[in-house]
């Protein structure tokens, strides 16, 4: 792939940044590993081998008369021990290696839940039994999932309503900056508490309901870029030459525009994941019994006497926006067109 001089600058640039290029490395790592996270926690098998037959139970639900002959007809407890000294006499499973999905009541705890961390529960269980570690797992995929989803979604808004502001100028950037002035204005929690109360909040309700007001983040940096480039020489030789004015913004314009907006995007995505984050720990985010690094906060609150879930559910915010702040500096650093290769200006 050939890449021009000042993508090879640019990328020279990022890779000059060691703690925003490891950071980088380090967050698609365990982003990747979240991914499956069904692979990694599940209360069900991987793979099961009884009586020359194979089964998959994590992508399949059995029944235990499904696996073995005289088992029940009703969905198969992998977790159970008269079915799997059946199941062990007769074949061989390979379990993932947590036994626990986010929702699995961990049961035979030696203490009250929360139970502290142990070779069975690394990181303990909360207060409703569960596996804390597991529940970091799948917190973790849809914490970075949501922040992704939301930054990809109003950054496109944004910058088209940018585009039109920066382009159009006069009465349009008059009338739309006193627009967002007063919707920016607006009570986002107290419209979220009301909005709790009619529905149940889900992901997608609260992604489309953050949009609402999360689009507007770019919008002042794409309409500087706009204003200033709608009056440059080759904007307006394209003008004159009849160029529509969707293609002189979205080709002309906006390829110069996304060299600001680049730079806010990692920034954007680590206030998109505190955002959900916050939701959760009061108690407006996801529903009851999702997997969420603000609902552990939130337990981690109400049970001081087990000091392992705080510390875990900060851990793990605190590291994932880290890992983000570092690859926005790297990512802002390779776009400064001051900077040298190596880091010298």
């Amino acid at each position: 792939m050939n890449l021009s001089p000042l993508n090879r600058r640019r990328i020279a640039n990022f890779r000059a940044n060691r703690r925003g290029s490891l950071s980088l490395l380090v967050f698609a790592i365990l982003f990747v590993l979240t991914l499956f996270a069904e692979l990694l926690a599940n209360d069900r098998p991987l793979v099961a081998h009884v009586d020359g037959h194979w089964r998959f139970p994590v992508l399949v639900d059995y029944a235990e008369s499904d696996v073995v002959p005289d088992g029940l007809p009703t969905q198969a407890d992998w977790h159970d021990p008269e079915f799997m000294r059946e199941v062990q006499e007769r074949g061989w499973v390979v379990w993932p290696p947590i036994r626990y999905s986010h929702a699995t009541i961990v049961t035979g705890l030696d203490v009250p839940a929360p139970s502290p961390p142990s070779w069975r529960n690394l990181l303990g269980t909360d207060d409703q039994s569960r596996d804390v570690m597991a529940r970091v797992i799948y917190g973790f995929r849809i914490s970075v999932l949501f922040g992704f989803t939301l930054t990809i979604f109003a950054s496109l808004l944004g910058i088209v309503a940018g585009a039109v502001q920066g382009y159009y100028g006069g009465w349009t950037d008059l009338l739309f900056q006193r627009f967002i002035e007063i919707w920016s204005g607006m009570p986002q929690l107290f419209l979220l508490i009301i909005l709790s109360s009619v529905i149940e909040p889900s992901f997608w309700t609260l992604l489309i309901f953050l949009l609402l007001f999360s689009w507007m983040g770019l919008v002042g940096v794409v309409r500087a870029e706009f204003l200033r480039g709608r009056n440059l020489d080759y904007v307006r030789a394209a003008r004159a030459l009849g160029v529509s004015d969707g293609r002189l913004m979205f080709q002309h314009i906006l390829p110069n525009a996304m060299v600001a907006t680049l730079t806010f995007l990692p920034f954007i995505l680590s206030g998109s994941v505190t955002v959900l984050s916050t939701l959760d720990f009061l108690g407006f985010g996801l529903p009851p019994g999702s997997p969420s690094l603000g609902e552990l906060l939130s337990q981690g609150k109400n049970n001081l006497q087990a000091p392992w879930l705080a510390f875990t559910g900060f851990a793990v915010l605190g590291g994932m926006l880290t890992l983000l702040i570092f690859i926005g500096e790297a990512v802002r650093d390779a776009f400064d067109p001051r900077k040298l290769p190596g880091g010298g200006r």
